[in-house]
C-alpha cells in the first residue's frame, strides 16, 4: 500500500489522477502544506469503519439454518400498573 500526497491545487487540477492513486492506497490532500483530507476507495472506507451488514442480509447467510436458537419462555407475567 502506497501513500500519495497531493496539494489542494494538484487535487483540483487532476482529480482523476488522485482517484487512480487511491486505488493503490490512501491519498493525503494538503492545504497550505498541512494534511487536510484523505481520499480512499469506498472498499477501504468500509474496511476502516467496520460497516456491518443489514440484519436481513445476516439472517440470509448460507448455513444459518443449521444454527439452533433456543429462546427461553419468560415466566414473568404482566401485572397491572399501580398509579396510586
Amino acid at each position: 500500500m502506497s501513500i500519495t500526497t497531493f496539494s489542494s491545487r494538484q487535487f483540483n487540477q487532476d482529480t482523476s489522477k488522485a482517484k487512480k492513486a487511491a486505488m493503490a492506497g490512501p491519498v493525503i490532500i494538503t492545504d497550505r502544506g498541512r494534511p487536510a483530507h484523505v481520499l480512499l476507495t469506498f472498499a477501504e472506507y468500509k474496511k476502516l469503519t467496520g460497516e456491518r451488514g443489514k440484519i436481513a442480509d445476516l439472517l440470509a447467510m448460507p448455513g444459518i439454518e443449521d444454527i439452533e436458537l433456543e429462546i427461553p419462555r419468560s415466566r414473568d407475567l404482566a401485572q397491572p400498573a399501580d398509579f396510586s
